[in-house]
């Protein structure tokens, strides 16, 4: 299994918010990836290969999350592999017959000399700002918990979930890791969350990239140029107050927010594989 450090840049930066309050154990088959504070976070509780599935490998993989995973966290009823390979593979069977889908990422980078105004500027009516956490991280979570549209059921869970990303979030903070910002419309009654996501970082002493956490806009408020305005200014903040080299954002490959991100100056880079069997929501 590769080291941490020889890892692609979307798994590297990924396993940037495991290290920082969570476990990283380097096995000979992979990385084990726990966050003890967020049980039910798929990607936060997970085991990453570094090679591609081979037929027969289900029962091999499930067991080993099994005793890496699930037996320390009994929450953790879902099943995630992540697999660090730059080539397109198929899922084996006997993965799909036990349950399991594959997904592709795609990871986009940007350096400070890449960075491109947005073509629409922010609208009048509308600022962007960090967040003052705990205080404003109720309403982010209200804002991601509407952007889920049910995705993700129980909605409670979803919700505690997302509380306790937050938490993470205001921790790195705190430490001056990075910062969690937003779009804030006037409204009669005074300024409503829009759109929100984090841009966070390893710390002095790393020469590592910024990673982006969780961009998202109210359904009511898409397409008006307000997720270009946010991105563009919280990249021109990491280079210019954190004076960070590179920025790190992952996406779907076939999302259109790909499209968003290349026309500020993001450039497409490898793949990254997601392996995932969703837990049985009606288990107590």
């Amino acid at each position: 299994m590769k080291a941490p450090a020889a890892l692609s840049e979307g798994w590297r930066t990924d396993l940037m918010f495991a290290r920082f309050d969570g476990e990283l154990i380097e096995r000979a088959d992979c990385i084990v990836v726990r966050t003890p504070a967020n049980p039910t976070y798929w990607w936060g509780n997970f085991l990453l290969f570094d090679h591609a599935p081979r037929a027969g490998d289900a029962a091999l993989w499930s067991r080993r999350f099994e005793e890496e995973i699930a037996r320390h966290h009994p929450e953790s009823r879902h099943t995630t592999f992540g697999v660090d390979t730059c080539q397109a593979f198929e899922l084996p069977k006997d993965f799909v017959e036990r349950g399991f889908s594959l997904y592709a990422s795609n990871v986009l980078t940007m350096r400070r000399e890449h960075l491109r105004a947005p073509r629409t500027a922010l609208p009048a009516g509308f600022r962007v700002a960090a967040l003052k956490l705990p205080e404003q991280a109720p309403e982010a979570v209200e804002l991601q918990v509407l952007c889920d549209a049910g995705e993700h059921l129980p909605v409670e869970g979803y919700r505690l979930f997302r509380q306790r990303q937050m938490a993470r979030y205001e921790s790195m903070g705190r430490q001056g890791l990075g910062d969690w910002f937003g779009v804030f419309a006037e409204t009669a009654g005074g300024e409503q969350l829009v759109a929100d996501c984090g841009l966070f970082h390893a710390g002095p002493g790393f020469d590592a990239p910024g990673r982006f956490q969780h961009v998202e806009t109210h359904p009511a408020f898409r397409r008006r140029g307000l997720c270009s305005a946010l991105i563009h200014a919280v990249c021109a903040d990491a280079f210019e107050r954190l004076k960070l080299r590179t920025l790190v954002i992952v996406a779907d490959p076939l999302d259109v927010a790909i499209g968003l991100y290349e026309s500020l100056g993001f450039v497409r880079g490898v793949a990254g594989w997601h392996i995932e069997r969703r837990p049985d929501e009606r288990a107590p």
